[in-house]
This record gives structure tokens, sequence and C-alpha cells, in this order.
């Protein structure tokens, strides 16, 4: 029986499973150490994961790893038919994030006094509706701090990033994707910023193609 060659086996994708888990987070902000936190992984193991994808990919620096519009091939993105010719079009209000000191305490606070319906929560974000509107809730230090952020609801988030690019809109991270829920639908965000540096952002659910 013919032995197998050493290695893993070749993956039908520019990077790997891990290489595209921690490309998103780097495109969400996040530093070595708190990727590795949150992967349970050791910031050596993320390290190598950042530079083997900057190889990969050809990219110099972090900064132009954020702005890498790539998406892995097995996402539900990948799928979507675009149109990128199609004038960038911004939809409705979808989302405002705030920082909180507590999570748990302000998820009992918005869902009990309130009255807020829960969405769901992970880690130490919790989501509720406002009408329509979603409110995100993160831990940001003892205090509230920074500005919410306005998220734009958009159909295709591609088309809108690279139409919004083109009319010279600063872009701090390309569409990348933040979660995938369980029936597969999948969350996904790309940041940029006002003419006097605040931040806004694309929001876009996309939903596996069987569902579409």
């Amino acid at each position: 029986m013919p032995r197998r060659p050493p290695g893993r086996p070749p993956y039908p994708d520019v990077l790997t499973p891990a290489e595209w888990r921690t490309v998103e987070a780097v495109r969400h902000g996040l530093s070595n150490r708190a990727i590795a936190a949150r992967d349970g992984v050791s910031v050596e193991a993320v390290k190598f994961h950042v530079a083997s994808a900057r190889a990969k990919l050809g990219l110099g620096d972090r900064r132009a790893l954020r702005r890498y519009a790539g998406v892995a091939r097995d996402s539900a993105l990948a799928r979507q038919e675009t149109a990128m010719t199609a004038p960038p079009a911004l939809g409705p209000l979808g989302q405002i994030a705030r920082h909180v000191a507590d999570v748990a305490a302000a998820t009992a606070w918005y869902r009990d006094v309130l009255g807020l319906t829960h969405l769901y929560s992970f880690g130490e974000l919790a989501f509720f509706d406002m009408g329509g509107v979603r409110l995100f809730l993160s831990r940001g230090g003892a205090a509230p701090a920074g500005e919410s952020i306005l998220y734009f609801r958009v159909d295709d988030i591609r088309a809108a990033h690279a139409g919004l690019a083109a009319r010279g809109v600063e872009f701090v991270s390309a569409p990348h994707r933040i979660h995938r829920h369980a029936d597969g639908t999948e969350e996904w965000l790309a940041f940029f910023n006002d003419p006097e540096g605040r931040p806004l952002a694309l929001i876009s659910q996309v939903r596996p193609a069987a569902e579409r």
C-alpha cells in the first residue's frame, strides 16, 4: 500500500481555514494577542499565520492585510453574485454600536428595564432589536469610550465597498466575515472613515445560496 507523502494535503483555496480566521480577525482590527486569546492558541501561532498569509498574498505589511478584499471560497459571500459596476447604494441604518463597562449588566438593563428584544449574545457581545435597527453592545473598559459607530446595511457589500472606494472613500478594512450563525447566515463588515476621521461601517447579512 503506497504511503501518503509527509505534510498536509493541499487546501483548495489561497489560504488555509486557520489563515482565513486570522486574516478576518486582523481585518476586524484585532491584535495578535487578542486573536490568540479568542482562538485559544499562542501569540507565536498567530504571528505564523499572519506571516504565512502575507507571503501567500504578496502583501507587505499588516495595514495591507487589513485592506485585502479577498474572501474565502467556502463563504456564502464567495457564492453570491455581485454587480461590481452598479453604483454604490447604502441601505437603511442597520446597526449602532456602543461600548459598555459590563456587558452582562448592560444586557439585563436593555432587556429588562428598557424592554428591548434581546436577539443573541456570544462572548462579551450582545445584540438587541430597536424596531428593525440592531443595537450592538461590547465591553469598552472601565467606562464607556469612543463614539457610537453607525453601520449602513447593504445588500452587496463587495459592490458597495468597490463603488465607494472608487469615489475616494477611505476604507480602514476590506469586507470581512465576523460571524457565521447556526443556520449558515454570515455577518460581514467593512469599516471606513468620514472626512473628519470618525468611524462608519457597511454591514451585510449573507445567507447560504439555497436560501436566496
